[in-house]
């Protein structure tokens, strides 16, 4: 007897698919949008436009072309993307050498500690001194402006369902709505403050080219973690195989490494939630409320490594792995965009622009009192990279790097990119991100923001000592 599938079931593939196409067209309408505007000049992801189109056709958009059923659908693809795009993240990059690391990497290191931290710092301080007071808002609310500017999109859309189960309503249309904020703040101010470098001398290189010619030049396409790439091709066959098929072959052995990596952390979350079954308090709501993406992050460092032991890193592709993020990225930003509610964003305008401000304020402190004290001297262009990534993307900081050093004289994107490798199963997105809300919730939003004051104070003062040390020996 041949099985047959349940109505209900055939409906809801019917659906997916639909939902998929739907998507997939969508992205490619923006896409091909958001090229002839130029929007990647300009550190925007086209996915951005996509999903304000989306937002255009949804059941209450002006437009209302979309069923109720694919909104829904796409309202839950933003943890799995985001899975994906940490499960590639680091497959197809070589692992930087730890040994000797710390010491030329620890300013840039503790730079983007201070960055990070002190956005929960200012975060908790404006919650509990005016918003709370004035406007009752929910504690977590304070965390989110790490998950929206260092995090981004998809931090922001992943995290939504975590920071309103525990008490902030509307948390995701929230979080995009900053990370939009930030995107647009990173280059605009970001551009302004090369502008402002450029007069007062702090360059260390040649003369900053003018916004345009950095934008006709920048590099689109490549992200930052791989300054050193390493795409190795796979072993050629014995056998003379189309090359059509050798690429969907090469496409098929990467998604597997990815699936192995998201295979890992779902054992490894599997394996956290058991030991914390019979611990309680904080460890197990911690664990309970934990994502598996930052694990996936952790299964993608050990294929890798895995690899790298065994010499079988021929078997990865790093433009594959990359365009697979892309990809997923993008998806995500669309989907996520798209499913904004408006109403709850009308709603909480006055506490996100007063905690987007706050965040902007502290992002360009940091880099413009405490990163000339403690980089080494051409601390602009490194600061200017940090402060790209910190409140926009990663491509918005080498937008701004490109202006500032043309010539690609400073040490900053090879800084930069280990720095990255090191913090981002941390931060970003990373196992701290994920805690945060947790700990204001368990803890006390006075607690948290406490021990955010006394961990920007340690990363200062090391910094500081450090630079001392430095010009001592020097």
């Amino acid at each position: 007897m041949i099985p047959t599938l349940a109505p209900e079931t055939l409906a809801g593939l019917g659906w997916q698919a639909l939902a998929l196409a739907d998507l997939t067209v969508l992205l490619a309408v923006g896409v091909g949008i958001g090229t002839r505007l130029g929007m990647k000049r300009w550190g925007l992801p086209e996915a951005l436009l996509a999903g304000a189109l989306g937002l255009l056709i949804a059941p209450a958009g002006l437009l209302p072309l979309l069923p109720p059923q694919v909104i829904h659908l796409w309202d839950q693809l933003p943890l799995p993307l985001l899975t994906l795009v940490f499960a590639s993240l680091l497959l197809g990059k070589p692992l930087p050498k730890l040994g000797g690391l710390w010491r030329p990497l620890s300013a840039q290191v503790l730079l983007a500690l201070n960055l990070a931290f002190g956005q929960f710092l200012v975060g908790g301080l404006v919650v509990l001194l005016l918003l709370q007071p004035w406007l009752g808002v929910s504690p977590v609310m304070a965390c989110l402006i790490e998950v929206a500017y260092e995090g981004g999109h998809g931090s922001a859309a992943a995290m939504g369902p975590t920071y309103e189960r525990l008490g902030l309503e509307g948390a995701q249309a929230l979080g995009l709505a900053m990370a939009t904020v930030g995107l647009l703040a990173s280059t605009v101010v970001g551009g302004l403050v090369v502008v402002l470098g450029r007069a007062r001398g702090w360059l260390k290189f040649a003369e900053a080219l003018p916004i345009e010619e950095a934008l006709a030049i920048v590099e689109e396409e490549t992200p930052p973690l791989q300054a050193v790439p390493m795409d190795l091709p796979l072993e050629a066959p014995t056998v003379e195989v189309p090359a059509l098929w050798r690429r969907l072959a090469d496409w098929a052995v990467n998604l597997a490494l990815a699936g192995v990596a998201v295979l890992i952390g779902c054992g490894a979350l599997a394996v956290l939630r058991w030991a914390a079954d019979g611990s309680g308090g904080i460890f197990a709501m911690v664990i309970d409320a934990l994502p598996v993406f930052p694990l996936a992050l952790v299964g993608s460092l050990l294929v890798r490594l895995i690899l790298e032991r065994s010499g079988q890193t021929h078997w990865v592709s790093a433009s594959i792995q990359g365009q697979t993020g892309t990809l997923s990225a993008d998806l995500l930003i669309t989907a996520a965009t798209a499913c904004l509610d408006l109403r709850l964003l009308a709603h909480d305008w006055l506490p996100l622009t007063v905690l987007a401000v706050a965040g902007l304020l502290w992002n360009l402190a940091v880099i413009l009192l405490l990163a000339p004290r403690i980089l080494p001297p051409d601390w602009f262009e490194r600061a200017i990279i940090e402060f790209g990534q910190a409140t926009g993307v990663a491509a918005s900081g080498l937008l701004l790097l490109r202006m500032a050093d043309p010539g690609d004289r400073s040490q900053a994107v090879t800084a930069f990119s280990i720095k990255q490798l090191l913090l981002q199963p941390l931060l970003a997105g990373g196992v701290i991100t994920v805690a945060a809300p947790l700990v204001v919730s368990g803890w006390g939003l006075p607690a948290w923001t406490g021990l955010c004051l006394a961990l920007v104070l340690l990363w200062s003062g090391l910094g500081l000592w450090l630079a001392m040390r430095a010009k001592a020996a020097g």
